[in-house]
Order: structure tokens, then C-alpha cells, then sequence
């Protein structure tokens, strides 16, 4: 058995973003030489998410308004966390999104239902963060 290993890296010019981050993922597993296998994605910083869906703007807007209904941002001191930093709904938020996902990889390809795409979540941004895809097979 084969392993792989790389990280993404994701700089946000908000505190808050989803993106797309599909194409690197594939072009790890190419890069990989793995045809069968599973591939790991996550996040490696405790502010920000990994998740498979729909790459949809719509749905988008929905999970924002939805995390911010269950953790809002503001006001910080709602939070026992917050102190010396402001991001305990980040936390809350990556909670609730989850931290990575694992794709089956059939034929050298992640092995997607239709419209599932992987997605990098960020809470807390505006600053330099990982993301680790690490894949195993043959």
C-alpha cells in the first residue's frame, strides 16, 4: 500500500468563507500516482471546516445565515472563550460543519455522487491556514 501526503494552503480575505477545493484535491490524487484508495481532507486549524455538498451560491448564503443563527459573531462577550481572542463562534461553527471528509478513489478519481464537491470552510480568517490531504491505496 501507497501513501500520500500534501497540504493545501488557504489565505481568506474574510472571516468567513466557503470555497472550492476540489480541483486541488484531484490534482493531489493525480499527483499521488494512487488509483484505489481513500483520500483524508482536513482542516488543520480549529477555526475552519472541511465538508462535502453542493457547489451552489444559494446554499452558500444558507449555511452562513444558519451557522450565524446558531453561533453569531457579535457581541463577542457572549462567549466565555472570548478574552484574548474574539472567534468562539468559529469554533462553534467548525463543530457543527466538521473537520474532514474521506472519499473513496476508484479508477484514479475521487469517487463523487453527482453534485458532491469538497469544500473548505473558514471561520476565522483572514490570516494563512492548512488544509492536509493524505491518501492511501495502491
Amino acid at each position: 500500500m501507497k501513501s500520500f501526503r500534501k497540504e493545501l494552503h488557504v489565505h481568506t480575505k474574510t472571516r468567513r468563507a466557503f470555497i472550492n477545493i476540489t480541483p486541488q484535491v484531484s490534482a493531489a490524487l493525480a499527483e499521488s500516482g494512487i488509483r484505489e484508495g481513500l483520500c483524508l481532507v482536513n482542516a488543520m486549524h480549529i477555526t475552519a471546516s472541511v465538508f462535502i455538498n453542493d457547489d451552489e451560491s444559494g446554499l452558500h448564503r444558507d449555511f452562513e445565515r444558519w451557522l450565524e443563527k446558531l453561533a453569531p459573531e457579535k457581541p463577542h462577550d457572549q462567549y466565555d472563550h472570548n478574552g484574548y481572542e474574539d472567534n468562539a463562534d468559529a469554533h462553534l461553527k467548525r463543530t457543527v460543519m466538521g473537520r474532514e471528509v474521506i472519499a473513496a478513489v476508484t479508477s484514479g478519481e475521487l469517487d463523487f455522487g453527482t453534485w458532491e464537491q469538497i469544500f473548505y470552510g473558514e471561520f476565522d480568517g483572514m490570516r494563512d491556514k492548512r488544509v492536509l490531504v493524505k491518501i492511501i491505496g495502491e
